[in-house]
């Protein structure tokens, strides 16, 4: 995370109301639309990681109060609908509903809009439902950071969406607005469970589970 590595993600180009660029919104507002401490200098020489628990839960009206349960502590999300079904996307504030009254405060939240494979040659036919303008206007309305296009069939801007969240979670730890020692917090400095680490840590675990923080690996299973 960070410089270097972040310099290919263009988080610190002009933001849309400078430059009109869809789907991007100034990086001096947060989530809850407050402007941004400003970022300390940083050390382009030292690459910053973080090891991230990631939890893809069902979407299922049938396993909603399970997937709740994974929202607490959360600091991050990847709230993702179908461009193929409106109806995937009309439910996408429902959830976003759902993870800021449960999930860390001030969660970044990016949008994404999958299946971009079923709009061009590939798919034979146009089957987008929901367009990107509007994908957008409801971040704006929604105050959601950033909207994404991904094809989960070819991997299209997948990995982006992963590094946006990441970095934006990042450069919260950065601005302080976390408590690394804070049990209830789903973002935990590296060894918070012991040791007198002081400022902000090189290293930081993002999950819910403890064994992310016991030992170097985690061998668990899925869900």
């Amino acid at each position: 995370m960070g410089p270097p590595a972040s310099l290919g993600l263009g988080l610190d180009g002009p933001s849309r109301g400078s430059s009109g660029a869809p789907g991007e919104i100034s990086e001096e507002s947060t989530a809850s639309g407050l402007p941004s401490p400003p970022r300390k200098p940083q050390d382009s020489s030292i690459q910053k990681r973080m090891k991230l628990s990631l939890w893809d839960t069902a979407g299922q009206e049938t396993y909603k109060s399970i997937t709740r349960s994974y929202f607490r502590g959360a600091s991050g999300a990847l709230l993702v609908f179908d461009i193929s079904r409106r109806s995937t996307f009309i439910s996408c504030t429902q959830w976003l509903q759902d993870l800021r009254q449960i999930a860390e405060e001030g969660i970044v939240v990016i949008l994404v809009g999958n299946k971009t494979d079923l709009t061009g040659q590939e798919s034979g036919s146009n089957q987008r439902q929901v367009t990107k303008e509007e994908a957008e206007e409801w971040c704006r309305l929604n105050s959601i950071v950033r909207y994404v296009e991904t094809s989960a069939k070819s991997g299209d801007g997948v990995e982006r969406a992963f590094l946006e969240v990441a970095e934006r979670i990042y450069r919260n730890i950065e601005a302080g607005r976390y408590d690394l020692n804070d049990r209830r917090s789903g973002v935990k400095g590296f060894g918070a469970s012991g040791g007198s680490n002081t400022g902000v840590p090189r290293t930081v675990t993002l999950g819910m589970d403890d064994a992310m923080r016991k030992g170097s690996g985690w061998s668990g299973g899925c869900c």
